[in-house]
């Protein structure tokens, strides 16, 4: 069977059409693998292709409200979901996106236990967490798990909690987070990681906030605001709402709030391609080297060649 194909790197380096082209050329769809494109409402901002514009369907997009909790683990489930669908009517699936944890949710065998799925527990653990504070919930956490409190900072009370909920599955955070290290398959796949030169990557990265600037990321966050999202604790941080939001609160400038995604964009793409980094596994597409339709060849050309 055909390896699942995996296009990844920092963002704004192209991930998305190179993807859609792939999945076309092979009569397939696209699996989004991007943490805030889960999100419904959450589109310019998050670069999702404008549906006019898109090749193949894209899916696992648009999965939950805003205010809704979603997770690495229910990624999991959703993506392979995706993927068996695809297989059984015989195509190849192309995931594309700079999450790295969620590529790794749905194509290696990482183990989640069953509250981050969402059986209530979080909810009571993090009343708990309000009631006893930060320092509070790590105590209960050292008593119960050490080792894992150890390495968990008290003030980390979103990781302590998943901790105390490992912790009801007989599952120790401590080991689970070593066991991240490690990569072991669950699926068959080939990941590939776009590049460039990073001044040139960062010019894009300039240029596509000044673009969706322009398409109405501000409206965008407005409406998002005037449906109740503020309280929405994890999609509200993204990057380009949580400084836009910070201008509507007049807290700054729209052009420090603009500069600030910007540098926040530019540093999140050196954290993404750190991440790529730690697997070896990848291979890595230098697109000031390597055009499209080259890069194309070449992904096709590998997987046809096992």
């Amino acid at each position: 069977m055909t390896p699942i194909v995996a296009i990844t790197g920092p963002t704004a380096v192209g991930k998305s059409s190179l993807a859609d082209m792939l999945a076309k050329r092979w009569g397939s769809e696209v699996l989004s693998a991007d943490a805030m494109q889960v999100y419904r409402g959450m589109d310019i901002g998050t670069a999702k292709t404008p549906i006019k514009e898109r090749l193949v369907p894209l899916r696992l997009i648009d999965l939950v409200d805003v205010s809704q909790p979603y997770s690495a683990a229910q990624f999991q489930v959703d993506a392979r979901g995706e993927v068996e669908r695809l297989r059984g009517s015989g195509k190849t699936p192309v995931f594309c996106g700079g999450t790295g944890l969620y590529l790794r949710a749905a194509l290696d065998d990482m183990r989640f236990p069953k509250g981050e799925v969402d059986d209530g527990r979080r909810e009571r653990y993090n009343k708990l967490a309000e009631e006893l504070g930060p320092l509070g919930i790590h105590a209960m956490l050292e008593q119960r798990d050490a080792r894992s409190a150890e390495i968990i900072h008290p003030n980390n009370v979103k990781r302590v909690v998943r901790a105390l909920e490992m912790c009801d599955e007989g599952v120790s955070y401590a080991d689970q987070a070593a066991g991240f290290s490690r990569h072991k398959p669950f699926y068959e796949h080939v990941t590939y990681v776009l590049t460039m030169d990073r001044a040139r990557l960062y010019g894009r990265i300039d240029r596509r906030v000044d673009i969706m600037m322009r398409e109405g990321l501000l409206d965008e966050v407005k409406e998002l605001l005037d449906s109740g999202a503020r309280e929405a604790l994890t999609s509200m941080q993204a990057i380009g709402y949580k400084e836009l939001i910070a201008y509507l609160d007049g807290e700054c400038s729209l052009s420090d709030a603009v500069a600030l995604i910007k540098q926040r964009s530019r540093r999140y793409a050196k954290r993404q391609i750190s991440w790529c980094r730690r697997d070896d596994r990848t291979r890595w597409i230098d697109l000031d080297h390597m055009g499209v339709e080259d890069a194309l060849d070449f992904i096709e050309g590998e997987v046809s060649r096992g």
